[in-house]
Formats: structure tokens, C-alpha cells, sequence
């Protein structure tokens, strides 16, 4: 019986020096603060990055509305030249 409960002692002391280690060695709470600490940051600088996007956007928009206009000038198609077409008559 004392056997047993050495053992078992001994068992429950090497289970807590190895949760001690795994702790140190990945603590909960610096991860936790690590992960607030990200989000708050996300949440403070979404509104740069909501007008980063939104001029790339344009940016793009403004290139395919140039290339579109380059394309119907350079086309021989009536209806895609009305304003050319409205010209000459």
C-alpha cells in the first residue's frame, strides 16, 4: 500500500513538473495578451486599411474605364463610337 502511494506520488510529481515545463515554456497568458494585443491593433487600423482598399479599387476601375475608352476609339463599330457617330452627323 505504501508502495502504491509513493508511486502514485511520484507518478503526480513528475506529471506536475512536466506541466510546470510546458507552461514556462508556452505560457497562456502572454499568448492571450499576444492575440488582444493583435486584434486591438487589427481594429484601430481598419479604417487605413478600408481606404487602401478602396483606392486600389478605384485605381482599378479607372484603368478599365481608360482601356474601354481606348478600345471604343480605336473600333470601327458604330455602337460602341455614338459620341464620334453623333459628331459627324
Amino acid at each position: 500500500m505504501q508502495q502504491t502511494l509513493q508511486l502514485n506520488i511520484k507518478r503526480m510529481m513528475n506529471f506536475l513538473g512536466f506541466a510546470r515545463g510546458y507552461l514556462i515554456r508556452h505560457n497562456p497568458i502572454e499568448m492571450i495578451g499576444n492575440e488582444f494585443a493583435k486584434i486591438l491593433k487589427d481594429l484601430l487600423t481598419i479604417t487605413k486599411k478600408k481606404k487602401m482598399a478602396q483606392y486600389r479599387l478605384n485605381y482599378q476601375l479607372h484603368k478599365l474605364n481608360q482601356m474601354e475608352e481606348l478600345i471604343a476609339k480605336n473600333n470601327d463599330h458604330v455602337f460602341l463610337k455614338g459620341q464620334n457617330f453623333n459628331e459627324m452627323r
